[in-house]
């Protein structure tokens, strides 16, 4: 039998509840009183979900009706532990169902205040509707990606310096695929609740793209933060239990320090995208720093990448293509040249690609410069074919172009419109494609070799899967990489190697092109294999556009 609260507690439950919403503003805040189970309730709460009163007695089950199903027997658990003294506070995240029948995420937190003598007196807290915000993750209740920019930029604006971390779980796909899309939320769920637990007072975390997650955190000892992401790590490897199943993860992790305030908050993640994609790549998951050494220029490699990076929006002031000639491996006439992105300014000169590429590359904007490299390098060739009919101009791709939908029309739509023939034009991919749905890449180069593109696989040899994408994939040219060829004139097993490349790209119908040519004794070594073109040094260095339309490749044969 219920027994009813006297006025006098009412108004002591009054004066706390008005206490609580005063610390607690953009929330829904309820208070209980223990002893008679009564409660009061946020006004917005009432009208929101559509309760009884402001005042209630057994909220707690009220309130139970309004939560999703699959979401209730963890909630009365934690209310059931509340009103037996087992536990003091209570955090966890639910969907409860508004009033017009629309379920959102909230996060409800709360704690027991107890009297003099110790007893549980009285249990209050704040829930949090996660879906009136923008900047709010709807599934783990987290800040978004669009809140850690926000708050990337709030602390650059207050030269305020932190830490900033991205972690991620990799080969989630295959957690969907097995047991369903409602079982990986819970999973993120999970990991989300546990990366906050980790974090503590010490930082914020943030509900990124996909399985990712970012950080901010205030301390600043960068070896505290490695150490605790290596001990969540190894938490998850070795396994957890998610609704019943138990579950081993596998996690990537990228770290930058952010003290540097001449940048912005996009420079910043695509950095710590950077160090994240090298977490995956190569280093199985270990955590990986952004190195933000200070360059010749005493300025940060962060503000470098920060310059480069505006620059593609400035009409890609700075950039420009310098040319690499490809020659015939027996005429040593030219047969093509590689297009290769170079940056300059006079503050920082001129920066070596490899400086700045392997950072935009997990950019947002590399497409667009992608599309600049393509239209540039386009109207250069065009020039030179028609002093060298046949010249065929190859172009480096990164994954990050092929794995947009529309790569193949973009590609053809330039072809068109600089009215470019698409059969002297080779794109050039490497194995990082591996990181690709096969069948995407697949399609993309049946698509472009349909109009009479030509594809190249560079760097061969260099990674362990340069093997299984030339059987895998349809290739014009296989490009050996200078590094099986530098000590050919000294190494017989270097010549075998040689021999056996060859033989396998015969095998595909693919021509060989061996780069790093830069003495005579190697170009009359490899003039005795079966090798397509040659491509270095001893030929010609990069040359800007005018340059090679003047150099004596291209001089009329008399």
């Amino acid at each position: 039998m219920r027994v009813e609260i006297p006025e006098d507690e009412k108004k002591r439950l009054d004066s706390l509840f008005e206490a609580f919403s005063i610390v607690a503003e953009g929330t829904y805040v309820y208070l209980c009183d223990l002893d008679y189970d009564f409660s009061r309730w946020s006004r917005s709460a009432v009208e929101t979900f559509d309760l009884p009163s402001e005042y209630m007695y057994g909220a707690g089950e009220i309130w139970e009706e309004h939560i999703h199903p699959e979401d209730r027997d963890a909630y009365r658990a934690s209310i059931e532990e509340i009103f037996s003294g087992r536990a003091r506070e209570h955090d966890m995240q639910y969907r409860a169902q508004k009033s017009d029948w629309d379920y959102v995420v909230c996060t409800c937190r709360g704690v027991v205040i107890r009297d003099p003598q110790g007893k549980p007196k009285y249990f209050g807290g704040a829930i949090r509707n996660q879906g009136v915000s923008a900047n709010i993750d709807t599934l783990t209740g987290l800040r978004n990606l669009y809140g850690f920019f926000e708050d990337v930029e709030s602390n650059i604006e207050r030269a305020r310096p932190v830490i900033l971390s991205m972690v991620g779980i990799s080969s989630f796909t295959e957690v969907n695929e097995m047991y369903g899309y409602h079982f990986g939320n819970l999973v993120l769920q999970k990991f989300g609740r546990h990366l906050r637990e980790q974090v503590g007072n010490r930082g914020c975390v943030y509900r990124m793209d996909g399985t990712k997650f970012g950080i901010i955190s205030s301390s600043s000892d960068m070896e505290a933060m490695k150490r605790g992401y290596r001990e969540f790590r190894e938490y998850f490897q070795k396994g957890v239990k998610v609704d019943g199943k138990f579950l081993s993860m596998h996690l990537n992790a990228g770290i930058l320090q952010l003290d540097n305030f001449e940048i912005d908050d996009q420079t910043a993640y695509s950095c710590l995208n950077f160090a994240y994609g090298e977490s995956k790549i190569r280093r199985q998951g270990d955590i990986v720093e952004f190195q933000n050494q200070l360059t010749g220029e005493n300025q940060s490699h962060l503000e470098r990448i920060h310059v480069i990076r505006n620059s593609i929006v400035q009409d890609f002031n700075g950039f420009y293509l310098l040319y690499q000639p490809v020659v015939h491996a027996q005429t040593e006439k030219l047969v093509g040249a590689e297009a290769l992105i170079r940056w300059k300014n006079d503050v920082y000169g001129a920066v070596a690609p490899d400086l700045f590429i392997p950072v935009l590359e997990r950019d947002a904007l590399f497409p667009k410069l992608g599309k600049w490299i393509l239209r540039t390098a386009l109207r250069g060739a065009k020039q030179i074919l028609e002093k060298k009919p046949g010249f065929v101009i190859n172009i480096n791709l990164s994954y990050s172009q092929l794995e947009k939908p529309d790569f193949a029309d973009m590609v053809i739509a330039i072809l068109e419109e600089e009215e470019f023939p698409p059969g002297n034009l080779c794109l050039e991919i490497t194995e990082r494609c591996k990181l690709l749905d096969l069948s995407l890449l697949k399609s993309v180069i049946a698509c472009l070799r349909a109009k009479g593109v030509r594809f190249a696989l560079d760097d061969f040899g260099t990674g362990f899967s340069s093997l299984g994408i030339a059987k895998t994939l349809p290739f014009d040219t296989i490009k050996i990489d200078r590094s099986f060829v530098m000590d050919i004139e000294a190494n017989e097993r270097d010549r075998e190697l040689i021999a056996r490349f060859t033989d396998f790209a015969a095998s595909f119908g693919a021509g060989i092109c061996v780069e790093g040519i830069e003495t005579t004794g190697m170009r009359d070594i490899l003039q005795n294999y079966s090798v397509s073109s040659f491509q270095g040094y001893y030929y010609s260095k990069p040359v800007t556009l005018e340059e090679l339309l003047n150099s004596r490749f291209l001089k009329p044969e008399t």
